[in-house]
This record gives structure tokens, sequence and C-alpha cells, in this order.
């Protein structure tokens, strides 16, 4: 693979070109991953009625949520895998994975065909593969932006996929979303071979897995991801219907709201992540952002009932998200050893796998048994405890510019 440095130090203010195209290319092949994915979501529970086990109302749920169940399953070994035999190659044969899912559902005319579909789409477990084919790519100082990239692109897919999803099904049908999802798995199989530039070389440094465990600071992250899904998928048990209910927006005009609060958001958080990064105060932005977080479910909670108060926490939502989003598999990739940012990261979209699932679960039960309200209490509280164990986080001093591929020896010892 070609070692070629990423910019020159005079040069460091600014993303390189190739920074560029690799920040772009992956963003790219995320967003057109990530854009099948959420096409279905709006939609499916509805297509379901009409096929023959389509009445089984735990069988729909699993068939949406038995992707995060088999991505939790093997991100790990798709992170090590991409250690051991490259970035590229994985991407593409978890890229493979998720077309060849895809067709299966598009072929199945039951629920169970297509859940059996959504678990082959889920095997392609290719997140930690990505994330650190992109740290591999970028420096440092513009990892943050670059994930943020990616972040974005994700935010901009769902925000999309609620527009056109209803619009696609009443055109081509399930089958044929399912079909334009396997096209654009295979495009994005040829932006990895074609556009993304290569990994640097790296020296083969055998690192166990318990070590990338067992970091500290790494676990702080992991947590960090874990909470940060689970109130995500948690508070959208509940949004939605709040919407309809307090704000009388009918649920195929929720896209109104979304779209232009992530779009919003987004800009701002690339402001706050360049600020930040100039400055050096990353970790102020980082723990700012999890009070905020916090902030925004108890705001849910005091205000759900508001319609201004309702559209603002969800900006304010989006916002702390996102600038999480971005900056948490920029620190994994940091602090990682060089030669286990695959596993590190594995370990991460593992637990941010978990978190979805377990967001799901527990935001519809507290909401059927307790009340909707304790949710937000929950997910506050959660984030509460983040906030805590992330303030005793070290100080994440700017560092010099310089690719990967001059760190080799660049193992993080972490203070607890």
């Amino acid at each position: 693979m070609s070692s070629q440095p990423l910019a020159s130090p005079s040069a460091s203010n600014k993303m390189s070109p190739s920074e560029i195209r690799a920040g772009t290319s992956l963003a790219s092949i995320f967003a057109l991953r990530m854009f099948g994915l959420f096409l279905i979501l709006p939609i499916f529970a509805i297509h379901a009625k009409t096929l023959p086990d389509g009445d089984n109302v735990a069988l729909v749920g699993m068939a949406m949520g038995i992707y995060g169940l088999t991505q939790a399953c093997l991100q790990i070994l798709f992170g090590i895998a991409s250690d051991k035999y490259g970035r590229k190659p994985v991407i593409i044969v978890g890229l493979i994975l998720f077309a060849l899912g895809a067709v299966i559902a598009a072929m199945s005319h039951t629920v169970m065909g297509i859940l059996i579909g959504r678990a082959v789409q889920g095997a392609g477990a290719i997140s930690a593969a990505i994330t650190a084919l992109l740290a591999d790519t970028t420096r440092e100082e513009h990892r943050t932006k670059a994930m943020a990239m990616v972040g974005g692109s994700i935010g901009i897919s769902f925000a999309l996929s609620l527009v056109l999803a209803p619009v696609l099904y009443q055109r081509i049908g399930m089958d044929g979303i399912f079909i334009l999802t396997a096209i654009m798995a295979i495009a994005a199989i040829a932006v990895v071979i074609w556009i993304t530039p290569d990994a640097p070389s790296l020296p083969v440094v055998k690192v166990p897995l318990i070590e990338v465990v067992k970091n500290p600071e790494l676990m702080r992250l992991n947590l960090g991801v874990f909470v940060l899904h689970l109130s995500q998928v948690a508070m959208f048990v509940v949004v939605p219907s709040a919407l309809v209910q307090y704000a009388h927006l009918p649920l195929d005009k929720h896209w109104e709201v979304y779209l232009p609060v992530v779009f919003g958001s987004f800009f701002v958080m690339l402001f706050a992540i360049m600020r930040g990064e100039r400055s050096g105060k990353m970790k102020q932005v980082f723990v700012w952002s999890i009070a905020l977080l916090m902030l925004v479910q108890l705001g849910f909670w005091g205000f759900l009932e508001n319609t201004t108060m309702l559209i603002a926490m969800l900006f304010a939502f989006f916002l702390a998200f996102n600038i999480l989003e971005a900056s948490q598999p920029s620190l994994v990739s940091r602090l990682a050893p060089p030669s286990a940012k695959g596993a590190a990261l594995g370990v991460y979209n593992t637990l941010q796998a978990l978190g979805l699932a377990c967001g799901g679960f527990v935001g519809g039960w507290m909401k059927q048994h307790i009340s909707a309200s304790s949710v937000f209490i929950f997910t506050a509280v959660l984030s509460l405890i983040w906030l805590i164990i992330a303030s005793r986080m070290p100080e994440l001093p700017k560092r010099a510019s310089k690719p990967d591929s001059d760190k080799s020896s660049d193992v993080v010892s972490t203070p607890s």
C-alpha cells in the first residue's frame, strides 16, 4: 500500500487534498449504506401488514432490529481482520454481504425472509474498518473534522430518508427499495476501489484484544457511545408520537421538522469542532456536549407538550449528538495503539450497536409500563453519569502534524 505523507507540516492548518478525498469518499460510503438502511424504517411496519406473516408484531420488530444485532456480534471480528488483512479488502467484503442481504430481502415475500436478508446485511459489519481507514488517512488535528463529515453524512441520510421513503415506496415498492439499496452498496464498492486513498503502511505489532478492552480511556469512550445511542433510540420511541399529539404534525410531515434541525445543527457542529480544534479545547467541547445532551433529556421531560420547545430540544439534541458522534471515534483512533485501531473501533462500534438495541427495548418498555416522561428521566441520569466520568478525562493537547505512518511507536499511555 501507498505510504506517501499526508501533507507537509507547513500545510497543517488545512486538510490536504488526500485528506479531503479520504473524508468525502468514506463519508459517501457511509451515506450510501446508511441511506439504504434508513429508507425502510418509516415504511416497513406498514408494508409488513401486506405480507402473510405481517400480523406478528414481534417478528416485524425483529426484522427491523436484527441488523443491529448481527452488527454487534461481528464488529470486533471485522475490526481485527482490517488490522490484519487491510482496511479496503474488509470493507469490500462487508459491502458485498450488505448487497447480498438486500437482494435476499428483495426476493422475499414474507417478514421472515426479509429478516434473514437484514441479518445478512448486518453481517457486513464494516463501521470499524471504515473509521479506522479514515483515521489512517488523516492527521490528528484534522481527524475530528473528517469524522464530522461521516457523522454529517449519516444525519443527512436519515433526514433525506424520511422525505424520500414514502415517495419511493409508492413508485418502486419495497422490493425496489431493497434493489436500490444493493445498487448503492455496489456504488460504494466502486468508491472504495477507485476513489478512497490507500492507508499508509504500518509495521505489524500484535496487541492483545484484552489490552484494548481494558484501556481506561477507551472504556470511557465505549461507555459514552453506548449511552449516546441508547438515549437516541429511547428518545425516538417517544418523540414521534409527541409531534403527532402535541404539535399536531402527521407522521408523513415529520421531515419538515427533522430536515431543518439536522442540517442546521450540522453547520453549528462544524463551527464548534473547528473552534475547539484550533484552540486546543476539544475536551471542553466534548464535555459541554454531554452536558447539553443531559439538559435536552430534562427539557423533553419538562416541555414535551410545548411545540416550540420540542423543536428547540430536537435542534439541541442533534447538535450535541453530531459533536459527540464526530469526536468520539476520532478520540478512539487517537488513544488506541496504531496497530490495533481496527480492534479498538470494533469494540467501540459493538457498544454503539448494543446501545441502539438497548435503547429500543428500554424505551419501549418504560413508555408502555411506566410513562413517556420516565424515558427522559432515565436517559438524563445516564447522561449525568457519563458527564461525571468524561469530566475526568485528561486534557487533549494539540500535537504536531504527522501521518500515522510516522507514529508506529505512539502507543498512548493513558492516565486513569
